[in-house]
């Protein structure tokens, strides 16, 4: 399985909804703390090509979007594979 990060908030309905998806299929991931005007926060906006929201979702190093992009691959029926590597 490909490394997966999510960097979230605290209290983030959005950042709880993304979770518990990837913990449904059974995903590993590393979650970085990254509040507003933190280092990690930055990196986040920097690394996802400017998203400002949280949680940003990165597989494979590569930048998928937030919870809905997350929620919109697995109705597609992309998320497996993506995840599979």
């Amino acid at each position: 399985m490909v490394k997966v990060e999510i960097y979230t908030t605290p209290f983030c309905p959005y950042c709880d909804r993304a979770r518990a998806l990837l913990a449904r299929k059974g995903v590993s991931f590393e979650e970085v703390d990254a509040p507003h005007g933190s280092a990690a926060r930055r990196s986040a906006i920097e690394r996802s090509g400017g998203r400002t929201t949280v949680p940003q979702i990165f597989v494979g190093g590569r930048a998928i979007g937030g919870s809905d992009e997350l929620s919109a691959l697995d109705r597609a029926g992309k998320l497996d594979a993506l995840l599979a590597g």
